[in-house]
């Protein structure tokens, strides 16, 4: 009855979309556990102690065949796998929506940094090719800050496909950030937004303890490899933020700067946060000029070689007004930061967002589908006004290629996601990028770098 179960499970395996490996394996699982029931199991198959044995490889067969259906079922609705390991992981992300938004994103990283997140293998398309401050990447496609805060699994975020990723925020000294629940799935009626509301307030265990991480993992360099790389090539960025109840920002980041500049291929001054009281008074022209000097002369300090200091980016928010998009943009220029990353999550609730979406009205910083308009508004302002000449990474609201299309020809050099990829799963990193190299090559774009403000050539 139960083998008979277990292979049931199988077919139904093969029935949802289930193909070579997967449908072997569980087959296979299941068969086991009948030929075990069986008595087909070797000599002696008629003592008590071997059935037992028979009987607990049944039950085996049997889950392992269920899980596995289940698993490929939860995970395929995302289109066609790239490999049997994504498909197993997206319907893990499947089954990891179904817990507490936090303890779901605390299981994943903790998987990931024990080696159970999925490789892909699969050579990027040459199309996808960059080149951001002369450091070679495959893909300009990366992870945003807020996913791995304490730099636990960088290696791995690079194996899935990603070309760069970005940790922290990571504060001078350990903090625990504002109470929980402070993460929020929206729930929305009718309507195909993918988002999240949070309002984590940089929970952070401090700069000794993730410089330490990072050390550990080879981010100083060494031989032929620059400090803040991984994986062949694939660069790691550190966010830095400032305590809650610092009085003085300036010497927080001008510690985060001390601690990690050795281990970082780019470094974020995130002034953007809406979670912190006070910080987003720091964009203010007068008060982040003043801020992004300090932190310029200390990084010049704790890397005096030009050639091996990380690029300085500042992180803005897409709530500015006109007139604080030009002071942030005059400010930029002037200081001579490497770049800006546009943007972080927004106060704001677009179109009635609060009032058809469960959660919505938590407050908190908006992520997700929602923030894709107003942040590539922000990102495009921030093009023109900078003349093309900061290199710009777009975040915010990115779930396909065909957004991340938009954000590069608005402007931007890099893209980077998180919460669709909390939604997706896994699957959507390798799916962004052969949906990117789609649109280049259909547009005539031999390079993505070719493609990087192509809108305002249009105009």
């Amino acid at each position: 009855m139960a083998a008979a179960a277990g292979l049931a499970l199988a077919r139904a395996a093969g029935r949802l979309g289930a193909r070579g490996a997967l449908q072997r394996s569980l087959a296979g699982g299941a068969a086991a556990g009948a030929g075990a029931a069986s008595g087909g199991g070797g000599r002696g198959g008629g003592g008590a102690g071997a059935r037992w044995v028979r009987r607990g490889a049944l039950v085996a067969g049997g889950a392992a065949a269920g899980v596995g259906a289940l698993v490929w079922s939860v995970g395929g609705q995302e289109g066609p796998p790239v490999s049997l390991h994504f498909r197993l992981a997206g319907g893990a992300a499947g089954l990891l929506r179904l817990m507490d938004a936090e303890d779901a994103h605390t299981l994943s990283v903790w998987a990931a940094a024990r080696g159970l997140a999925p490789v892909h293998t699969e050579a990027d398309p040459p199309v996808l090719a960059c080149s951001p401050w002369g450091r070679r990447l495959t893909n300009p496609v990366g992870l945003a800050a807020g996913y791995d805060k304490g730099g636990e699994c960088p290696g791995a975020m690079l194996r899935m496909g990603f070309g760069l990723v970005e940790l922290g925020s990571v504060t001078p000294e350990p903090q625990p950030g504002n109470a929980r629940p402070r993460i929020f799935r929206l729930h929305c009626k009718g309507g195909p937004e993918i988002a999240v509301v949070n309002r984590c307030g940089f929970n952070s265990e401090g700069l000794a303890v993730v410089g330490e991480r990072l050390r550990a993992q080879g981010l100083e360099g060494g031989p032929g490899r620059p400090r803040g790389v991984l994986e062949g090539g694939g660069l790691v960025g550190v966010n830095l933020g400032k305590n809650k109840l610092s009085k003085d920002a300036l010497e927080d980041y001008r510690a985060g700067v001390r601690a990690l500049a050795p281990c970082a291929g780019y470094m974020v001054v995130n002034v953007s946060s809406p979670n912190t009281p006070g910080l987003r008074a720091l964009q203010g022209r007068r008060r982040l000029a003043h801020l992004l000097r300090g932190v310029k002369e200390e990084l010049a300090r704790a890397v005096p070689d030009p050639a091996e200091r990380p690029p300085l980016l500042v992180k803005v928010a897409p709530d500015l007004t006109q007139q604080e998009r030009r002071d942030i943009a005059t400010v930029a220029m002037s200081v001579g930061v490497d770049g800006m990353v546009v943007s972080n999550t927004t106060v704001g609730r677009p179109d009635g967002l609060a009032l058809v979406c469960a959660n919505g009205q938590e407050m908190g910083g908006l992520s997700g589908t929602p923030l894709m308009e107003p942040s590539t508004e922000c990102l495009r302002d921030m093009y023109r006004l900078t003349k093309g000449k900061l290199l710009l990474v777009g975040v915010g609201g990115i779930a396909s290629g065909e957004d991340a299309y938009r954000k590069i020809r608005a402007g931007a050099s890099l893209v980077q996601l998180y919460t669709a990829l909390a939604f997706k799963g896994p699957g959507l990193v390798p799916r962004i990028k052969r949906e990117l190299a789609e649109l280049l090559e259909r547009d005539g774009f031999s390079s993505v770098e070719q493609a990087v403000g192509a809108d305002h050539r249009q105009k």
